[in-house]
């Protein structure tokens, strides 16, 4: 019998010049390849209460705690609520 081969999808997206340059600006401080950095940032987008995704742990925490700081304490008690209620939990 023959093996069959995993084959790996292919894309290609066209985007901005200088959104391009942006990215791989960031990939190359970051050290990883352009798409390994895309790939991440979807991954995240996606998965929003995703903490095991976390590759920078200081910049999530301090991201958590700027966006914390304009919610007021009963905002976020009924968010607590919610989450509590939800069939995840």
């Amino acid at each position: 019998m023959a093996k069959t081969s995993v084959r790996k999808e292919k894309w290609t997206l066209s985007f901005d010049p200088t959104l391009k340059r942006l990215v791989t600006q960031a990939a190359k401080r970051k050290g990883v390849y352009p798409v390994t950095l895309l790939e991440d940032l979807v991954r995240e987008r996606f998965n929003p209460y995703g903490h095991t995704d976390v590759k920078d742990s200081r910049a999530y925490v301090a991201a958590l705690r700027k966006q914390a700081r304009g919610q007021s304490d009963e905002e976020f008690l009924a968010e607590l609520r919610v989450w509590q209620k939800s069939p995840s939990s």
